[in-house]
């Protein structure tokens, strides 16, 4: 009996307390205004809310990456870059552009201004980037299904500025120096030319032509034959038996210089070369014939000279002479074409 009525002593402290608890708890929750249920919800929705801004912030990554590599593509495929239309995004690049603004690779992809890359493959991070020309109307832009060859490295490129083989500044100077030197020869040969040897009308220095270069091959050659026998002795029927002699006549000296030009085959005398070419007077040579004699006029770019035993100044005078003799009594011949 006495155990029963301790128990329900001590039941009721027990009882009390849990009334006060369930009491306490309806009160916090009219505080707060929602239960346990309600909060793991909002905390899930919370969660939720967070997962879709992490998607949203990856996205838009891989939107700039997407830009970037299109960017890069344009470069290497200029096919697709000349093909992309324009839009207003375009016109704002160009804009841009024309005002002098430099962006970094993310804005530029942002803003869709249809750019390159500066350099080609991929864009690194902060890498410049090329705008489109405002003005590239005016350079003539070839379209996109142009062909042409491959351009050589840079470094390849500059090394054909000199071509192999290339004179060296020295010998530049020293090849400048030569050619002034037979210039001045020829100036003083030139000079001389004009110089009449006393005795008879022969040309004095050395006793030969300088050779023009704007008169025809065939007669620059005529002229250096004739030089190279211009003051070998007269003996008559040298240079019949060979072209190659120690003496020669008349006929013998000008068959020599027209075999040089490619003119003659064989050595003629002065009644044969009568028939020499064709009848008249030649533009650049005519050979003046009769049986015993013959004789050559040269034309040395707008002067004639005349290649002749007679009237020399000597016996190892030259046969070059500036005078002109009479022509009667001799047939003029010359070679077709000259």
């Amino acid at each position: 009996m006495r155990e029963a009525t301790g128990a329900r002593r001590y039941a009721r402290p027990l009882a009390f307390a849990a009334v006060a608890t369930q009491r306490t708890e309806g009160a916090g929750r009219a505080r707060l205004g929602f239960s346990r249920y309600s909060l793991a919800g909002a905390l899930l929705g919370t969660a939720l809310v967070a997962l879709g801004v992490v998607l949203v912030l990856a996205l838009h990554g891989s939107s700039h990456a997407t830009a970037g590599t299109h960017a890069a593509a344009a470069l290497a495929h200029p096919t697709g870059a000349a093909n992309e239309p324009r839009g207003a995004s375009a016109q704002n690049a160009g804009h841009g552009a024309a005002s002098g603004s430099h962006t970094h690779a993310g804005a530029a992809s942002s803003s869709g201004a249809g750019v390159v890359a500066a350099a080609g493959g991929a864009l690194a991070a902060g890498a410049a980037v090329e705008t489109r020309d405002p003005e590239e109307a005016k350079s003539f832009p070839a379209p996109a299904s142009v062909h042409h060859s491959l351009a050589s490295k840079p470094s390849t490129a500059a090394e054909e500025v000199v071509a192999p083989g290339a004179p060296s500044n020295s010998e530049v100077r020293a090849e400048l120096k030569q050619m002034h030197a037979v210039e001045s020869a020829a100036r003083k040969q030139e000079a001389a030319t004009s110089t009449i040897v006393p005795g008879g009308d022969s040309i004095g220095g050395n006793g030969q032509l300088s050779i023009p270069q704007g008169i025809p091959e065939v007669i620059q050659r005529v002229i250096a034959g004739a030089n190279a026998i211009t003051d070998f002795p007269y003996v008559f029927g040298g240079g019949h038996a060979s072209f190659v002699s120690n003496s020669y006549d008349c006929s013998g000296s000008v068959s020599y210089a027209l075999a040089a030009g490619g003119l003659l085959s064989a050595p003629e005398t002065s009644g044969t070369l009568e028939s020499w070419g064709a009848p008249g007077p030649g533009k650049w040579i005519t050979v003046y014939a009769n049986a015993g004699h013959v004789y050559m006029y040269v034309n040395i770019g707008g002067r004639w000279m005349r290649y002749d035993t007679v009237g020399r100044s000597g016996e190892f005078a030259s046969r070059w002479q500036p005078d002109i003799r009479s022509n009667a009594g001799f047939v003029a011949r010359h070679w077709p074409g000259l």
